[in-house]
């Protein structure tokens, strides 16, 4: 994993943990939270996040 694709990955990881927590919180609709997941994906391009994103 190059630099560049480690720094996309903990961008995406840590907007996805501020994304799950308004989700928890009520702020955010599952449907409003899959929409922005993918958004992110398609921006950071993530390696590990397809993994997570199914998870959450």
């Amino acid at each position: 994993m190059s630099k560049e694709q480690m720094r996309q990955e903990k961008l995406y990881q840590a907007t996805m943990s501020m994304v799950r927590k308004m989700l928890a919180e009520g702020l955010i609709t599952e449907e409003e939270y899959r929409q922005i997941d993918t958004m992110f994906l398609a921006k950071y391009r993530p390696l590990f996040g397809t993994l997570f994103s199914e998870i959450c």
